[in-house]
């Protein structure tokens, strides 16, 4: 058993991932994570650990060790899970794909009404140098 429901805690976090340490904190799941801490490790590989339950919040520990808590500033205050997360990006990506097809569905009946000249062929320049330079050959070689 943990001593402590710190402990305790840190054991039910088992999903655990490596990132770097970037300038403006850790980036995972699309978001920002900080702490005041994390700037003495910029360009250093870290572990995070995270609770798939609630994303605000990420454990940090370099080379084994705890170094701190992250939070994600656009989450602070709420409990977004993972699945959330990705059922509302996956959302969004079916409503862009909804809009997608429509605009394409509606190119493909103006196409035939509208004439389209290509464009005009732009003028060659003459060059300067002869097309193929010779190589000068000498009788001895």
């Amino acid at each position: 058993m943990p001593d402590s429901l710190t402990q305790l805690d840190l054991l039910l976090l088992t999903v655990a991932k490596s990132r770097r340490v970037q300038r403006d904190g850790i980036h995972f799941q699309g978001f920002r994570y900080l702490d005041l801490t994390l700037a003495a490790y910029i360009g250093e590989a870290v572990v995070i650990r995270y609770d798939p339950r609630d994303m605000a919040e990420i454990r940090v520990y370099h080379q084994g060790s705890f170094l701190c808590r992250a939070v994600a500033q656009e989450l602070d205050g709420q409990t977004i899970s993972l699945k959330e997360i990705i059922q509302a990006r996956n959302h969004q990506r079916h409503q862009l794909h909804t809009e997608a097809n429509a605009h394409r569905a509606m190119l493909e009946r103006l196409l035939p009404h509208l004439s389209v000249e290509p464009p005009p062929a732009p003028p060659t320049a003459p060059s300067a140098a002869p097309a193929s330079a010779r190589v000068k050959r000498y009788t001895d070689d």
